[in-house]
């Protein structure tokens, strides 16, 4: 069996079917495996969830290696041992496994062995927060891998690189290496686990600066290299997490939390706890939008108990509750102590949010100027419709309608083109109040109604609402509630039943129900009359 087990894992392994590799490894005797064979058996166990036995076998590994003086095996397994430590939140183990593979390289002058372990230090810099350092140790990893034609080690550091650089500001240049780390990802150059790695640290970091089109693109292609192999299991939850995050962008909320809850169910299976405070955050931002406020605390409680920091979507949730103290003490806080530019990007736009709430328009306005200064060094579409959409809020608080109306307008043409549902709905929100105050009623009209057809649609609950207040006149005749005077400028304008149900996201029944009562209410027998009276008494 012996024998015969390894031909056919190597069989499975070379044509990425991980579930039959690694049924075939898991019942051959580890003891007659060679350290190549080894290798093979830890990837298995590690792309299909068994993260004790992925250590065992690089542990072994590292062994035979050691036992045969070949230093580059040597440094190879300690470097995954300790990149697989960190993936499953075992960090002391990370730390350990690091100085064994520093004191393994200690004596040598150069070699593509010191691309593996500057990789490490790497790790252990940004850990300490040294982003300094761990920027020229990201340049050694990609250098080494070049020089060395080692194209795992080529692809971590120019991914690297390009986090590194978004992160000192340098965003085009950052872009430019996590291209090219993906170009040489697809073009399959790299081994699957360094893949998935690449990938998913890519669209992390483009998700971080709201670069959607790059968030799109990469997200479809993940997904795609993670149907194509069979067995697989890690990598996978990333993926649902990345694809949860474009369905809440493109207002397909239901399917996001599955996304989200699937991504849950992922990391749970490989062993990942850390990774499931990211998708509850996620999860608590969608909830929070749908108005489901005591199952987004729960969302955000869970993500805090993973270590994943569940603001500043808390404190926005704080002022839906109408905590409006705790949500401005929070944002206080978090505008003192992040710094990092990519790191403001997520919190400046719900500070702008909280500070208008408070009346504290002035410092909405220097931190709009902020976000848009970020946004214009970036270029990423997301954060310029953020910054306008700021601008617009903050001059519509100020009282100057007018002069938001061009900010607004340009948010939701970037949101248009970002494809953001919920974010271009509430820009003609805020458009609609202008144009109500600048006097030209009509066009406010038609903004409010599109941005409430889209809430309702998209299940935003409380953003509906705000719309549904702002359309309702100050006083209904005829005791006539929001929602039967909203069906009865239907019904005036000349829409069936089934046309209203559909404009409104209702059922036909419940069309018919409201139409009865405002029939009764109005002491009228015909959609005619009720018409004449919906004139008459100015409720179109």
């Amino acid at each position: 069996m012996a024998d015969i087990q390894p031909e056919s894992a190597r069989s499975a392994h070379a044509r990425g079917d991980w579930g039959a590799a690694y049924a075939a490894w898991s019942v051959a005797d580890p003891d007659t495996l060679s350290a190549e064979e080894l290798e093979d058996f830890a990837v298995t166990a590690e792309l299909t969830g068994h993260h004790d036995e992925t250590i065992s076998a690089l542990n072994r590994a590292f062994h035979r290696s050691q036992e045969v003086s070949d230093l580059t095996r040597s440094v190879r397994c300690a470097f995954r041992i300790t990149m697989t430590s960190y993936v499953h939140g075992e960090s002391a183990l990370a730390r350990g496994w690091t100085s064994r593979a520093e004191s393994l390289v200690a004596d040598l002058d150069d070699g593509v062995e010191l691309g593996w372990v500057a990789f490490l230090r790497m790790f252990r810099a940004l850990d300490a927060g040294d982003f300094a350092t761990a920027g020229s140790c990201a340049d050694e990893v990609a250098e080494r891998g070049r020089r060395f034609a080692e194209p795992d080690l080529t692809a971590l550091g120019l991914c690297s690189q390009g986090r590194m650089a978004i992160y000192s500001g340098r965003v085009l240049e950052g872009l430019a290496r996590l291209d090219e780390a993906m170009v040489r990802v697809l073009a399959g150059e790299a081994s699957p686990v360094v893949a998935g790695h690449v990938y998913c640290t890519a669209i992390e970091g483009c998700q971080e600066i709201s670069d959607f089109g790059r968030v799109a693109e990469w997200t479809a292609a993940l997904e795609r290299w993670c149907a194509a192999q069979p067995g697989l299991l890690t990598f996978t939850g990333q993926c649902a997490v990345h694809r949860g995050q474009l369905l809440r962008l493109h207002g397909e909320w239901q399917q996001a939390l599955e996304e989200f809850e699937r991504a849950t169910r992922r990391y749970q299976e490989v062993n990942a706890p850390d990774a499931v405070g990211l998708a509850a955050y996620e999860a608590g931002e969608v909830l929070r939008l749908r108005g489901e406020l005591a199952e987004a605390d729960a969302a955000y409680e869970r993500s805090a108990d993973r270590g994943f920091d569940p603001q500043p979507g808390l404190a926005l949730l704080w002022l839906s509750r109408g905590q409006s103290a705790a949500a401005l003490a929070a944002v206080d806080r978090l505008l003192a102590e992040t710094d990092g530019p990519v790191q403001r990007c997520r919190l400046l736009p719900a500070a702008v949010e909280v500070l208008l709430d408070a009346g504290e328009i002035d410092r909405a306005r220097d931190v709009a100027a902020e976000l848009d200064g970020l946004a214009g060094h970036f270029g990423c579409v997301g954060l310029e419709a953020a910054a306008a959409h700021a601008h617009g809020a903050v001059e519509l608080a100020a009282g100057d309608a007018a002069g938001a109306l061009p900010y607004l307008r340009k948010a939701q043409q970037l949101w248009a083109r970002a494809e953001a549902t919920y974010e271009r709905s509430q820009a003609r929100l805020l458009t609609g109040r202008a144009l109500a105050e600048v006097g030209d009623t009509e066009s406010s009209r038609r903004e409010l109604e599109a941005a409430r057809t889209v809430f309702r649609q998209i299940g935003a609950r409380p953003a509906a609402d705000s719309a549904d207040s702002l359309l309702a006149p100050a006083s209904l005749p005829a005791g006539l509630t929001a929602r039967e005077a909203e069906v009865l400028r239907l019904v005036a304008s000349g829409r069936s039943n089934a046309q209203i149900a559909a404009d409104l996201v209702l059922s036909e029944k419940t069309v018919a129900r409201h139409l009865s009562n405002i029939f009764t209410k109005l002491d009228v027998r015909s959609r005619t009359a009720a018409t004449a009276f919906a004139f008459e008494h100015g409720v179109v």
